[in-house]
């Protein structure tokens, strides 16, 4: 049995460490090569670790290096030379044809009994667990994770089919038990359809088989059938289970499978280590004085009874965050799942840092439990799948090498292996998007079989996302336009607040002439630095940064962030913390820091929503507004001869540029800051044929208003 628990070790190890620096006069200290300080350690010391060692590996080193570094084989952290020591021990160990994991005893192999669980309705998540071999996480000689391949068709009465792949559960509990071995295999799936469904399983075996195909059938688990009949879905309101699968058409802007209903996004896009949480089970902070774990303690408040939580009250922060941002009436948030050697360093999905061919199944479960919540609560899920320092080896001037990147950043075992461990656990979600990477610099035949293979795996065909830097934009886009890629949108960033209507015009208007249309999105406005700043009076902000340097306020991200996108035809926005400001992108746990942001985003979206706006007919006019620079002092965003959306950042009369539409319109206001119904102005209605004045709104000039003319019948 094992004493401690990997899960345990994090902060063992660094309390121990710590107490170790303290005590140095006490334990003695020498030097055994120039610049290497070692400690003699105490037998019991050395025992916090993530399990016991095999006892054939004998006693630990006593003196060892008094760095700190993952340790190899899912032992946690530790010292450089007990590092090696370990890796001196597996090596034997697979010499020898021992297990790699010492002693533990193997279990039974499942007998192939399956259970499917999961409400039997369209839309709804349907999970089904086969009993299988017994397999354990850190397995060598057959991987759970890279020698089955383990799939399930899924053919409804209709003819229509998906090849659904599958992972190793463990013990099928593993979010609450912690398990890292089990017979348990388990395939997601969202049934797209009303009436008889049948399934069929493949299972195979043989080295890399999840990856290269082909593999021996494996019995008596290969060919096993059933089948199930879905009803039609009882959900309505924010869940989408109500609206089906969100897809990418061809169009600007997604749509949901089930009520063709047009989506537009606005959300969190920090922080970036959302997933360094500490109730997730083998999460460790590398960097923990600067990035610590989070606790998500300022959002325990907004946990409900009902509400899912892991292993005794475990997760309740995190998913009161979601419920917050959820009912300020945000849709989406991102998140890294992949931040090894980046900024974060504290977000994988292996058993340990460096373990990439071995996955840790009770952490991805309870990861899962989180994402679901999310689908359950209306979030569309922006899954960054790593981070710029961490997507390939090519860094700096010196072109140093970068050892957590996945396979140097080529599609090989890593990566594919990654790629579909992410598909499989988490692709049944409805409403998300694989972002190849934050910042990403892999080069365009990487990228080209990055999304390639993951088109190939997921059944489901999310759309696929790019995120760069602000001026590799270029560089980095154009050769991926039209049909020689299958990317589906554009996740932008800019370096200025002020350049985000101008970039998304940009983008909108080169995916069109591609002659393939894509879904842009601003997801980081603003510079690193400051990025989305917080509500003026949050701890004190009164629209400067940490240097004194004025920045802006919530209310210039609301006119030229949030409307600049929306009226330039983009598909959302996600906002981005900076550096400078209290909450931001490494160390944010509370969402209330832009809490007015929010509402103003529920306002816009809410806008186009309830007064049944055609947005997705409509794209961007500015020179009817004689804005041909597409400046910020005023947009235009319209479906011509129908409607026509004029948004004035403050204080001015605008005219609009009607000489080629002879139709009679009305002319009322919306209030961006405040929301409410659609208000008369000083004109009610304007004639085509020309030039025409849209008057002055309501009240309050000096702010930011939006003209909504329509045509009459």
């Amino acid at each position: 049995m094992l004493v401690t628990s990997r899960y345990q070790v994090g902060w063992l190890l660094l309390l121990g460490w710590l107490s170790m620096g303290q005590q140095s006069s006490v334990l003695g200290q020498k030097t055994d090569s120039p610049g290497e300080t070692q400690l003699a350690l105490s037998p019991s010391q050395n025992s916090a670790t993530s399990r016991a060692f095999p006892d054939h590996w004998g006693k630990p080193p006593e003196m060892q290096t008094r760095d700190l570094r993952p340790l190899p084989g899912g032992y946690g952290m530790g010292s450089g030379t007990l590092a090696k020591w370990i890796q001196a021990n597996l090596r034997r160990d697979e010499e020898r044809g021992q297990a790699v994991r010492g002693e533990l005893e193997r279990g039974a192999d499942g007998d192939g009994t399956i259970h499917l669980n999961g409400e039997l309705k369209k839309w709804h998540h349907l999970t089904l667990s086969l009993a299988g071999p017994f397999a354990h996480e850190m397995d060598q000689a057959v991987n759970p994770f890279t020698d089955y391949r383990f799939e399930i068709q899924f053919e409804h009465e209709e003819g229509h089919q998906f090849m659904v792949p599958g992972f190793f559960a463990a013990d099928g509990n593993a979010a609450e038990s912690s398990a890292e071995s089990g017979n348990q295999w388990r395939v997601h799936f969202v049934p797209d359809a009303v009436g008889e469904w049948k399934y069929q399983i493949f299972f195979h075996e043989g080295p890399r088989v999840a990856l290269s195909g082909g593999g021996r059938p494996l019995d008596p688990y290969h060919g096993l059938e059933g089948e199930f009949t879905i009803e039609p879905s009882d959900k309505q309101g924010r869940d989408l289970r109500a609206h089906g699968r969100l897809q990418y058409t061809g169009e600007r802007y997604l749509r949901f499978a089930e009520t063709g209903r047009h989506f537009l996004k606005f959300g969190a896009d920090a922080p970036e280590t959302l997933l360094g949480y500490q109730d997730f089970d083998g999460t460790v902070a590398m960097k923990p004085e600067k990035v610590p774990l989070k606790s998500w303690q300022p959002h325990l408040q907004d946990w409900n009874k009902g509400d899912p939580s892991w292993r005794g009250g475990r997760g309740r922060g995190l998913i009161g965050a979601i419920n917050y941002l959820s009912d300020k009436g945000c849709n989406a948030f991102s998140f890294l799942t992949y931040n090894a050697g980046g900024d974060g360093d504290n977000v994988w999905p292996f058993v340990s840092r460096n373990e990439k061919l071995h996955y840790d199944c009770s952490k991805l479960d309870q990861w899962q439990i989180v994402f679901d919540h999310g689908t359950e609560r209306g979030m569309y899920l922006h899954f960054k799948m790593q981070e710029t320092e961490n997507d390939d080896e090519r860094r700096g001037k010196g072109k140093r090498k970068v050892p957590e990147s996945l396979d140097g950043g080529t599609l090989g075992v890593e990566r594919m292996l990654y790629c579909r461990e992410l598909v499989a656990r988490f692709g049944h979600a409805l409403a998300l998007n694989w972002n190849l990477g934050e910042e990403n610099t892999q080069s365009t035949d990487e990228q080209l079989q990055m999304m390639r293979y993951l088109l190939k795996i997921d059944p489901y065909g999310h759309p696929i996302v790019l995120h760069t830097y602000p001026e590799q934009q270029d560089q980095v886009y154009r050769p991926l336009l039209g049909d020689r890629s299958p990317l589906a949108g554009l996740s932008l960033q800019n370096s200025a607040i002020g350049d985000t209507h101008f970039q998304t015009c940009y983008w909108v208007t080169e995916t069109i002439k591609s002659g393939r249309p894509m879904v842009v999105a601003f997801d980081e406005s603003g510079s690193a630095a400051h990025g989305q700043c917080p509500d003026l009076g949050y701890q004190g902000f009164d629209g400067k940064d940490r240097t004194g340097v004025f920045a802006y306020t919530q209310h210039d991200v609301r006119r030229q962030t949030l409307w600049g996108t929306l009226m330039a035809g983009g598909s959302g926005c996600e906002y981005y913390f900076g550096y400078q400001f209290a909450e931001n992108d490494l160390i944010c746990e509370d969402w209330r820091s832009r809490d007015q942001s929010w509402d103003y985003g529920r306002i816009a979206i809410g806008f186009f929503r309830e007064n049944q706006i055609p947005f997705w007919e409509m794209s961007e006019h500015d020179s009817l507004v004689g804005n041909v620079d597409h400046g910020n002092e005023r947009f235009c965003f319209a479906k011509p001869g129908e409607i026509y959306l004029v948004y004035l950042s403050g204080g001015q009369e605008s005219v609009l540029d009607l000489t080629s539409d002879q139709g009679t319109y009305s002319v009322q206001w919306f209030n961006p800051r405040d929301g409410g119904h659609c208000l008369d102005g000083t004109i009610q209605s304007v004639r085509g044929g020309g030039k025409v004045s849209l008057g002055l709104p309501p009240e309050a000039f000096e702010e930011d208003w939006l003209a909504v003319v329509k045509r009459l019948p």
